[in-house]
């Protein structure tokens, strides 16, 4: 399967001129390109290229290889929605291919700039080191609003070796808390929330701020960047957070021989926003299941822990003991207990017992007879 990796670049100042002004003078030329696809209505990368290839070199600067790699990049942003023109941010990522750059040993990657090749040191951690042997393809290269350089690197790694698996580890998503297993383990959510109840809080308050200041005639700049600064920081304080739990299911399947259970909540969002208040969908459009999926999909994929998605229907309200069905079973949003057999669990726990059961009867079943031949 195929991976992103992030190294830092650590680039000397002459360098890094170097390294930006290149970036700048490529996405100014993408820019100017959008412009043409959008007039010809064409993303056709061929015709772009016969078109406009000499004058990327000449107006632009650009080497061979640049302006053939910027009209892939044009072609690519135009076909994902034709009705608008592509416009690329003055420090918006660059993408290097093998011919644009080669990596020179462990620590430094030579990078083609306007001016001539770089050779870059670089440092990365030992995740990435560990993994970096395998690295293919088309890089890209980003400068981040701190200063910092960053190149992002597409490996292939082999999945790892998939064992079949006789039973499962149930997953059940919530608000409240995030995970929880059929074995009893729970992931809250309690961190999470806190830190996006401040944020809403500082939001609402900055955003009173700056609407008093344009209706006094001023520009809150500061105002601005300073929420877009704390908007990037809950989400990768979520993403994080979504890392570690990946993690510590996946290592709990593989250290058990046991696969993954997981709901299938494609369109989940829409359907519950409407069972809660106005005050409180902030805090459901605030979930990142799916992103939790992916890193919990991926991490297994590598480890061969094979994943299972079931369907979530009546998982909260169906009797992990006896399987009766009700409305009635929840008591409250946290328990559950079951009217017929008044077996009782946190409701949570259950509905991920119940995710585990699916999962091992969907499993196909081998035949005595087919595992003796």
């Amino acid at each position: 399967m195929k991976l992103t990796l992030q190294i830092q670049l650590l680039p000397d100042a002459e360098q890094s001129r170097a390294l930006r002004d290149t970036v700048e003078q490529f996405n100014f030329a993408a820019s100017w390109l959008a412009g043409k696809a959008f007039q010809l209505r064409s993303a056709n990368k061929i015709k772009l290229q016969q078109l406009h290839y000499r004058e990327l070199r000449d107006s632009f600067g650009l080497s061979a290889q640049m302006a053939v790699r910027c009209i892939a990049q044009v072609c690519e942003a135009y076909k994902r929605d034709k009705n608008k023109q592509p416009r690329f941010r003055k420090h918006a990522s660059m993408p290097f291919d093998q011919r644009m750059m080669s990596f020179k040993g462990i620590d430094r990657v030579s990078l083609l700039t306007l001016s001539g090749r770089v050779n870059v040191p670089f440092v990365m951690g030992k995740y990435q080191r560990d993994r970096f042997t395998n690295a293919i393809g088309q890089s890209d290269l980003v400068l981040r609003k701190d200063g910092r350089w960053f190149l992002l690197v597409t490996v292939d790694l082999p999945n790892g070796t998939k064992t079949p698996a006789t039973d499962f580890i149930g997953v059940d998503f919530g608000i409240t808390n995030i995970a929880t297993t059929s074995d009893g383990e729970v992931f809250s959510g309690a961190e999470v929330e806190r830190v996006r109840q401040r944020n809403h809080a500082l939001r609402q308050t900055l955003q009173h701020k700056a609407s008093k200041q344009s209706q006094a005639g001023k520009r809150p700049r500061s105002i601005r960047r300073l929420l877009k600064r704390k908007s990037g920081q809950e989400a990768r304080f979520r993403q994080h957070t979504n890392h570690c739990i990946s993690k510590a299911l996946v290592t709990s399947a593989t250290g058990t021989q046991r696969g993954i259970a997981l709901e299938n909540l494609q369109g989940i969002r829409k359907r519950v926003e409407k069972q809660f208040r106005r005050e409180q969908r902030a805090k459901v459009s605030g979930w990142s299941f799916f992103q939790l999926r992916q890193f919990i999909t991926y991490k297994a994929q590598l480890a061969g822990v094979p994943v299972a998605v079931v369907d979530p229907r009546n998982t909260s309200r169906t009797c992990a003991e006896c399987g009766h069905c009700a409305k009635a079973n929840r008591k409250s949003q946290a328990e559950f207990e079951c009217v017929n057999c008044h077996h009782s669990n946190k409701a949570d726990i259950n509905a991920a017992i119940n995710i585990r059961g699916r999962a091992v009867v969907n499993q196909p079943q081998v035949s005595e007879q087919r595992q003796a031949a």
